[in-house]
């Protein structure tokens, strides 16, 4: 059991990788939005469209964006998801249960030495587009 879900997670991971090889728009072309990198989760009907956007509010290219969902009954089933964002700083993830285990889920998104998080709720909002804002990680609270 433990065998096929590592041959599924490297399927899912080699597809991801293959989808988010972009280049980015050229100048002979300005006008042209590139299209978002899609992940399938094959897990259920929802998607999430995220931008994710520097202190500076500019899109980021080739930020990277991991989630861990526990969903069915007993949250048996785990999946984990990453992609990267194209030169509008966007990406999607498609399939996902429109029920998880502990919602919301947390979508964590990172470039060089900023970061920023995303919570999203499948069954309250199948079909959503959300921004991450990266900022630098605020340093831990000392006692």
């Amino acid at each position: 059991m433990a065998g096929v879900l590592c041959l599924v997670l490297a399927c899912l991971l080699a597809t991801a990788q293959s989808q988010t090889t972009e280049d980015p728009p050229s100048a002979a072309n300005p006008g042209t939005k590139a299209n978002p990198p899609v992940i399938d989760g094959g897990a259920g009907p929802c998607s999430l469209e995220l931008t994710v956007l520097g202190a500076d509010d500019k899109p980021v290219y080739n930020a990277t964006v991991k989630v861990h969902i526990t969903y069915g009954f007993g949250g048996f089933h785990h999946l984990d998801l990453q992609a990267g964002t194209n030169s509008d700083g966007k990406v999607k993830f498609t399939g996902l249960p429109a029920k998880v285990h502990n919602p919301p889920l947390e979508f964590d998104a990172t470039k060089d030495q900023l970061e920023g998080t995303v919570t999203y709720d499948p069954s309250a909002e199948c079909q959503a587009k959300h921004d991450v804002k990266l900022e630098k990680p605020k340093p831990p609270e000392q006692p």
